[in-house]
């Protein structure tokens, strides 16, 4: 990028090159977003592009797998649930702090983990599956076992269908790791000299607790009947009632 990590470029025309997308498939399939960028920053509550793809989904009837950070995600509640009764929508959101305080650190400008964990009670309350994304996990920050154990409480109260965790950890890109950086002196004084020493430059930082916190999530998720297995979730993501097809993004 060529400018402010803050700052972000809009495709106005989403929801017509969507549209012209959907008139031309054949077959129906499960479309997915958020994995780039969260369709539920700040300025989709003024533009409303979002909105304007689910409706677009709604109506053609296909299925829509969906990743965000904010619980204004409920705004659109009334597409989820129509999408959903006529084919299949699930929500996939990121938890990775239990603590509120902690949360406002590391997750700035977002819903914090409480009114996420809210958000998805009220989608299961309205019949739609909701996926856990448990990561990134930091080490020397969040990589405990009581942060985890939080994290999964919530999940099991939240009734969630599954938590997709790839290890206990983080990458770190060249550019992400100076931005990270920043951030660790800003709010964590001599971390990064931590970080440094342990990890050099290195695009997978892992923790030293990744066995035993991975163990804990795996038993506590087979307790609680809650799909864990990272092919198992993405296949269950792609799927679309009657048939499996390619996922689409948009």
């Amino acid at each position: 990028m060529n400018h402010d990590f803050e700052d972000i470029e809009v495709k106005q025309n989403a929801p017509e090159l969507l549209e012209k997308a959907l008139r031309s498939k054949r077959k129906k399939c499960m479309i997915g977003t958020g994995a780039m960028c969260d369709p539920y920053m700040h300025c989709e509550q003024t533009l409303k592009l979002t909105r304007k793809c689910l409706e677009i989904i709604d109506h053609y009837g296909f299925g829509v797998a969906i990743q965000t950070k904010s619980a204004s995600i409920l705004r659109d509640l009334d597409l989820l649930v129509s999408i959903n009764k006529k084919s299949k929508c699930v929500v996939q959101m990121t938890l990775t702090t239990y603590d509120e305080q902690l949360c406002k650190i590391i997750e700035p400008n977002v819903s914090t983990t409480k009114e996420r964990v809210e958000a998805l009670k009220t989608l299961h309350e309205h019949g739609i599956p909701t996926i856990v994304w448990l990561c990134p996990i930091l080490p020397f920050i969040n990589d405990t076992k009581e942060n985890i154990e939080g994290i999964l409480q919530y999940c099991i109260d939240a009734k969630v269908h599954g938590i997709l965790c790839f290890g206990m950890g983080v990458t770190l890109r060249e550019g992400d790791r100076e931005y990270f950086y920043t951030a660790l002196d800003k709010h964590f004084p001599g971390l990064t000299q931590k970080y440094q020493r342990k990890y050099g430059n290195a695009y997978e930082v892992n923790s030293d607790h990744h066995y035993e916190l991975m163990k804990l999530c795996k038993e506590t998720c087979k307790k609680h009947n809650i799909l864990f297995g990272t092919d198992e979730i993405f296949k269950y993501l792609h799927e679309f009632p009657e048939q499996t097809e390619q996922l689409s993004l948009f």
